[in-house]
């Protein structure tokens, strides 16, 4: 009678494991198409990720290539294209490219057109480094033409701790300051930039130069002064093979102004 039992509980256990695993199987499969699609889902968005940058460091390259060549018209071209690519970086590189090409004719619309497309590539930007020499462009290019306090305010934020282009900055606002007749505070910028140890050595030299000029009382010299550092060729801000840079400060006296 015990094996009987025995036998009989057993086979009352195996139909109520067969019930639960007849009730559990919809969701377990369930669970795991979920899974599935999400893997796939992730590895088709990390294809067409690669796809769509590796699109746009082409096209960068080949407009680089073309305004090296004279071919300003494919240049603005290919960098309109790239401008609305879904790759941000080479879409943030493009706009700031653009907005060089409008500064280079020097025409007041242009100039307000360039620091539009500055704006854009700050917004675009995936990283501080990329945003902020977007945002020094537009400062550097409104910097002898638009009140002070609208140059300051696109200035100050990036000479707080922890942004890339502080020091930039702070040349930029004191250059403003020269513009407007603060020698004062325009002195006093050029000093910590003097004794700062994250200053590029051009930089140094700029500002002690600057410093002469006040102690001199050179003041009609300024404005010229501060047009021929805005006059300065950019960085290079793309490497060998059309990848962005910008994400690490900059080693040398390599300031994003307008081109």
């Amino acid at each position: 009678m015990t094996d009987l039992f025995e036998e009989v509980e057993e086979q009352l256990r195996s139909d109520r494991y067969q019930a639960i695993v007849r009730k559990a199987a919809p969701w377990v499969l369930a669970i795991a198409a979920v899974a599935l699609i999400g893997a796939l889902g992730f590895w088709g968005w990390q294809q067409y990720r690669l796809q769509t940058t590796d699109k746009a460091s082409l096209q960068y390259a080949a407009a680089l290539a073309a305004e090296a060549q004279g071919d300003k018209a494919n240049a603005v071209k290919l960098f309109t294209e790239v401008s609305t690519s879904p790759a941000k970086a080479y879409s943030a590189l493009a706009l700031m490219q653009l907005g060089g090409a409008k500064m280079a004719s020097g025409k007041p619309d242009d100039i307000k057109a360039a620091v539009a497309l500055f704006d854009q590539a700050a917004a675009a930007a995936p990283n501080a480094m990329l945003a902020d020499a977007a945002r020094l462009k537009s400062a550097f290019a409104i910097l002898d033409t638009a009140p002070f306090a609208e140059v300051e305010g696109r200035l100050s934020p990036l000479m707080k701790d922890g942004h890339p282009y502080r020091v930039q900055a702070r040349e930029a606002l004191a250059f403003a300051k020269l513009m407007k007749g603060d020698t004062v505070g325009a002195r006093s910028d050029f000093v910590v930039i003097t004794g700062s140890l994250e200053a590029p050595e051009g930089a140094r030299q700029r500002a002690r130069a600057a410093m002469d000029l006040i102690d001199t009382g050179s003041a009609k010299a300024v404005p010229a002064a501060v047009r021929a550092a805005l006059s300065l060729p950019p960085p290079m801000l793309v490497g060998p093979g059309g990848v962005p840079m910008g994400l690490a400060p900059p080693a040398q006296d390599q300031v994003p102004g307008p081109q």
